[in-house]
This record gives structure tokens, sequence and C-alpha cells, in this order.
């Protein structure tokens, strides 16, 4: 049984904590983190998922960017504490952040990623989507809420301001 909520202040450093276990302790140099500095999340999109004794079992968040005038998403990160893993609880955390992403009104998600774990949920490359470098290109990944909202979408993802 697990509990899913819109992330408080009070998660703040439970969530941390948790991005820290699960990723690189350089995480925060990535490219994505620059695009993050001093923007405020989505807050609504920004989720914990609890389970029964309400011990984080995992999280994600989202923060807004531009690429020229355009809106868009940039989901990440998203994490599941490694003793919850292969329980499918990513794949509910991305499930609903989407959807509740959509019933927002936001068009166009883009995240770095894997492709062969993001496609499931309709991720695909980006090929005119220029994320901060050292960036992979391969790995910078978008997915449609309407649809046609990347067409003609093109160059660099900047911070929102």
């Amino acid at each position: 049984m697990y509990r899913l909520e819109e992330e408080t202040e009070a998660d703040w450093w439970e969530v941390e904590a948790l991005y820290d276990l699960c990723f690189a302790p350089g995480r925060t140099a990535l490219s994505s983190y620059r695009l993050r500095d001093g923007v405020p999340t989505i807050a609504p999109l920004c989720l914990c998922l609890r389970d029964g004794d309400g011990i984080l079992a995992g999280a994600i968040r989202y923060w807004p960017a531009k690429i020229g005038t355009v809106d868009i998403l940039l989901l990440g990160p998203v994490a599941v504490h490694p003793t919850r893993q292969g329980e499918g609880l990513g794949g509910l955390l991305i499930s609903e952040s989407l959807g509740e992403a959509r019933r927002l009104g936001w068009e166009r998600v883009l995240l770095v990623g894997d492709t062969p774990y993001y496609r499931r949920f309709g991720f695909a490359k980006l090929e005119h989507v220029v994320m901060p470098p050292p960036t992979n290109p391969d790995r910078v990944l978008g997915l449609e809420l309407k649809t046609g909202a990347w067409a003609g979408i093109a160059g660099p993802v900047t911070r929102a301001t």
C-alpha cells in the first residue's frame, strides 16, 4: 500500500537524500541542473510516494524550461529507493505525474534519459532540441501531451525566467 502525495517543503531534505542515494555524487553538476538553478519546481507535479509506514519509496520532480519562447516541462529527477526498485514504482510516478501535467494543460515534456526505459511512456528522441553540453544528444527525449506539440520546436533548451 502506497500513498502518492504532492511534495511539500517538509519533504525536501528527505527527497534530496533519496536522490543522493540513487544517483552519482556529482548529480548536481549535470547540465540539466543548470536549467533548474534558481527556478521553482512545478509543485503540483512534484510527487512523493510513501509506504504504509510513511517511509519515502520514490519521488519525481518537474521544472519549467524554454526553447525560444515555447514553454516545456523538464522531467527529472525521478528515483525509487533501491530496496523498492523492480516494483513498478518509477512507472507509477511517471504515469501519474504525466497524467496530471496533461490535466494542467502542459503540452510537451523533455527529459534526459535512456530511450529503452522511457519509450514505454511515449518518449522519443528529439532531433532538433539541444540540451546544454555535455549532454549526449541521443538521450534528449520528448513526449507530446498534446498531438503535434513538438512539431517545429527546435533549438537550445534554456532556463525559465
